[in-house]
């Protein structure tokens, strides 16, 4: 099942980068970005993630948390936090839950071998947990500026 713009956004529950249980629900009231990319500490996510980190605050002025999520368990999360002073959360979808429901668990190919992976993307989701935009092709070098066009 594909998601659109306009569709509720699946609610979800799964633990952050402390263990912590994290819910979508809880950001009511919030505008969320939830952005879907393939593995901690690779070079187009952590372009992706700085990208993220150095217009923190811009995108927080606009009324954004950012949340982040890739199959990575909780300690590869603190990992990865820590080594770019990453000041928003990651949700570790090791279930592969959240990636299911949001339709981004996809068949890749990379040097001819084919293989299940996340395919990098971005929902918007308003404070009524409404998808309002969706990046799929996403800019890792300058995604905080996709998101706040």
């Amino acid at each position: 099942m594909s998601l659109s713009i306009g569709d509720p956004a699946p609610d979800f529950t799964s633990a952050d980068q402390t263990g912590q249980p994290i819910k979508l629900s809880d950001y009511r009231g919030k505008k969320v970005v939830l952005y879907f990319y393939p593995k901690d500490n690779t070079p187009g996510c952590t372009a992706q993630a700085c990208s993220l980190r150095d217009n923190y605050s811009a995108l927080q002025a606009a009324g954004y948390e950012v949340l982040g999520v890739s199959v990575d368990d909780q300690k590869s999360h603190q990992k990865f936090i820590n080594k770019f002073d990453l000041p928003f959360t990651l949700v570790a979808d090791t279930d592969n839950q959240l990636v299911e429901a949001y339709d981004v668990w996809k068949e890749k190919s990379m040097y001819g071998k084919k293989f299940m992976g996340i395919v990098r993307t971005t929902f918007l989701i308003d404070e009524n947990g409404i998808i309002t935009d969706i990046i799929g092709k996403v800019d890792t070098q300058n995604h905080a500026q996709q998101i706040l066009m």
